[in-house]
């Protein structure tokens, strides 16, 4: 569906906006949610679910906000209104100044702030280079610490406000690969917690850790097959079930500081390398 032909939908900079029979827009019923890295991969799909759920979406993106094809897709279908935002997080300040932007543009702050966007490298201990670690920390947590202080201070209702970070299961069991990535993550786990209890009551902070989900080209589909049977219930997570985890916590007004392991069991194990040189 397009909004050629339709009165229904007006295009307001990147946004749909469904307007009532009326042909004024029910802001006011709709909650908001911001999705950083929400154009693609994980974010996408967390995004859509938002989308199917009836929520408002501001999308960010680190250079761009072109989204996946399934995405502006079900945008569409669900008559969303949304709009894009770039912020490069290798400068966290950035990330400080985009709640402003999102309140500005959508006339309201957001109520929902999921922190998905991160970057992820390859290296040790034996390897591992300063700029690496800070270029890293700076994207996977500094940035989400500005964008959890920007959203606390922001002026709000009184309505349920919540913060959602997505971690990863190993940061129950490290192993050595990806150091300056298992770090970072590791901080914003801590990040959940601290702020969880500091935030309270006005603002409910948890987390979702997820396995491997979205296979990279570095797996073959033989090796997915046999990571998955190495995992305590014998199979991986899909995206989908993701994102109905961080749409759980999004509604789950008497939870905070808790976080959602969606990883088939995974955290519950050692492995000792990243699955990416397992089962090979």
């Amino acid at each position: 569906m397009s909004e050629e032909g339709d009165p229904g939908y007006r295009p307001l900079g990147g946004a749909f906006r469904k307007a009532d029979a009326r042909g004024s827009l029910p802001l006011a019923q709709k909650r908001l949610v911001l999705v950083t890295g929400g154009h693609r991969r994980l974010g996408g799909i967390i995004a859509g679910a938002f989308a199917r759920a009836g929520y408002s979406i501001a999308i960010h993106g680190s250079h761009d906000t072109r989204l996946d094809s399934a995405l502006a897709l079900t945008l569409e279908e669900n008559g969303t209104e949304w709009d894009g935002f770039t912020a490069d997080f290798a400068d966290p300040e950035s990330a400080e100044e985009l709640i402003a932007l999102v309140a500005e543009r959508f006339g309201r702050p957001p109520d929902v702030l999921v922190n998905s966007a991160a970057i992820f490298g390859q290296d040790r201990l034996n390897d591992v280079r300063a700029d690496d670690l800070m270029r890293h920390y700076a994207v996977n947590c500094a940035a989400p610490t500005l964008l959890t202080k920007a959203f606390a201070t922001v002026p709000a209702g009184s309505g349920d406000r919540c913060i959602i970070n997505i971690l990863d299961q190993r940061i129950d069991h490290p192993h050595g690969d990806q150091l300056a990535y298992t770090l970072s993550k590791m901080a914003l786990a801590g990040l959940t917690r601290l702020s969880a209890s500091s935030m309270a009551p006005q603002v409910r902070v948890n987390a979702v850790a997820p396995g491997l989900t979205i296979a990279t080209p570095d797996y073959d589909e033989g090796q997915i097959e046999r990571l998955a049977e190495m995992m305590p219930l014998a199979r991986l997570p899909q995206a989908e079930q993701i994102a109905e985890s961080v749409l759980f916590l999004a509604a789950a007004t008497a939870v905070t500081g808790q976080t959602l392991y969606v990883d088939g069991g995974a955290h519950l194990r050692s492995y000792e390398q990243d699955f990416m040189h397992l089962a090979r």
